[in-house]
């Protein structure tokens, strides 16, 4: 067997146990390239194999990732996160049917400034299922519009999805468009979630009328923590909390069948006491839920900009500005330097902020692409694309790596797939019969990605998990059939749509 295909069925084990074990993938990617580069380069010879394993790990993408999570952490301890969300809605006028529109704006716009997207996903999932038990808004309408929304806003040049895909894009001097990701990504969630509202209610919703959002009943948006007010105990205490702990687990390195509730473990299952549903149930008690803990702190009605939140969104539009071109400043660096800047000027939100760095995803990306980079070395993508070349189908090769992304993110990470399988498509990008690289490379990230509102993923589990008891299990059953529609259907789509003419 060539040292390709064992390192190809490497990482297929790495994603299968990660998948159905509480093992964390990043560690296990790590482990995985320390034992094969031992055999492949020993510890004599130049490079020995750690010094090729540490050659491989990817430091400016830890940067990044580390810089726009504390960012972002900064921004959730001194309340602009909430008045972000408390400024959408207000924007809806209180109109019914522009409720959903607000949560998918406000979730679109956390990713796009660097928010994790299942972190996101649980800061504002209780605050538009709270809305949505309010005005009698189907709850799995309000799901899959904030889950959309995140997805929109996490291909953006300063998201974590988003940062994932244009570097892996750039270090294998593949031809890419970060806008145009980011602008597909928008599109596509945009047109779902039209589809989503009128196949869940939405219709109803437009003769609804108004909502009076200055009640202080309904500001539900000061409320931004993981537990919603009907969600049950159902778990395990996250180490260091409890139900009564003022910390909240809102981070997550992708998708795992585990919810966050109240500080505990919940799980997507049927309402009925008693009741197992031996799929969601066991593999919520087997998966890996990799959280990061953010500070909550209660702000109150954070309905008005005070100083610190006025110079934290500040410097988000200098990150924005500063990351473009034609000044093109590492974005990674940047969003530290504003991090510290904050830190200096307004110490109080700061405090905490680097142990609410998103860790577990920083773990999760960082060995994952330092395995792919084994990879590389070992011409993995050239050992692939000599046999795509053999078979002389890449239209059809292109069709099932977006399969592939689908189905695994489903059910394992969906920044580990991305960091993976990028890299293996390269194959299919060169030669004669090359594909377009900017058309498969959005395809296979819309495919990977639009699949999280699975209730198997954190962000559907986290919809599943603040539905009420009696919204629960009809909640759970329609992502189900949706979250596996989209397997069924977006790979087919996108690759129709932006693989086979050739225009990308």
């Amino acid at each position: 067997m060539s040292v390709q295909l064992v390192l190809i069925s490497i990482l297929l084990v790495v994603f299968l146990i990660a998948t159905v074990l509480p093992v964390h993938m990043g560690a296990l990617a790590l482990v995985a390239a320390f034992i094969a580069g031992y055999f492949i380069y020993g510890t004599d010879g130049d490079p020995t194999y750690d010094d090729a394993v540490f050659g491989f790990f990817p430091g400016s993408l830890f940067v990044v990732l580390v810089g726009v999570t504390y960012l972002f952490a900064i921004a959730k301890n001194n309340g602009t996160v909430d008045w972000l969300v408390h400024a959408a809605v207000t924007a809806s006028g209180g109109r019914l049917a522009a409720i959903p529109w607000a949560m998918f704006t406000v979730t679109g716009v956390l990713t796009a400034i660097g928010g994790v997207v299942p972190a996101v996903v649980a800061i504002i999932a209780p605050v538009g299922m709270s809305f949505a038990r309010r005005y009698q808004i189907n709850p799995v309408l309000m799901g899959l519009f904030i889950i959309n929304g995140a997805t929109a806003g996490g291909f953006s040049p300063l998201s974590i999805f988003g940062v994932i895909t244009n570097t892996v894009v750039a270090d294998n001097g593949l031809e890419g468009s970060p806008l145009f990701l980011w602008g597909a990504s928008i599109v596509i969630n945009i047109l779902l979630s039209i589809a989503v509202f009128f196949l869940f209610g939405g219709r109803k919703l437009l003769g609804g009328g108004r909502v009076d959002i200055t009640d202080r009943r309904d500001d539900d948006f000061a409320a931004a923590t993981v537990a919603g007010d009907a969600t049950e105990d159902t778990g395990e205490d996250i180490p260091g909390g409890g139900a009564s702990a003022s910390r909240a687990a809102v981070g997550s390195t992708g998708t795992g069948g585990a919810a966050l509730s109240g500080g505990q473990l919940a799980e997507p299952r049927h309402g009925q006491p008693g009741h197992h549903h031996p799929t969601a149930g066991e593999r919520a008690d087997q998966r890996s839920l990799q959280t990061t803990a953010l500070a909550t702190e209660d702000h109150g009605a954070v309905t008005t900009l005070d100083r610190d939140r006025t110079l934290t969104l500040i410097g988000l539009v200098i990150l924005v500005v500063g990351s473009l071109l034609p000044l093109d400043l590492d974005i990674g660096l940047m969003a530290i330097t504003v991090g510290v800047i904050l830190s200096v000027i307004a110490p109080r939100g700061a405090k905490g902020a680097v142990g609410q760095i998103a860790w577990p995803t920083v773990l999760l990306i960082c060995g994952i692409v330092t395995f792919v980079g084994l990879m590389q070395d070992q011409d993995v993508p050239g050992w692939l694309g000599d046999n795509v070349a053999q078979m002389g189908l890449p239209l059809i090769a292109a069709l099932l790596i977006c399969y592939i992304g689908a189905v695994v993110s489903a059910f394992a990470s969906t920044t580990g797939i991305l960091g993976a399988l990028i890299p293996l498509a390269v194959p299919f990008l060169q030669g004669d019969n090359a594909i377009g690289a900017i058309g498969l490379i959005t395809a296979l990230a819309m495919s990977s990605s639009i699949v999280d509102s699975s209730p198997f993923s954190t962000s559907g589990a986290l919809v599943v998990a603040n539905a009420t008891e009696a919204e629960r299990e009809r909640t759970f059953k329609n992502l189900t059939v949706w979250g596996f529609s989209m397997v069924a259907l977006i790979p087919p789509v996108t690759w129709l749509v932006l693989i086979v003419p050739g225009w990308l």
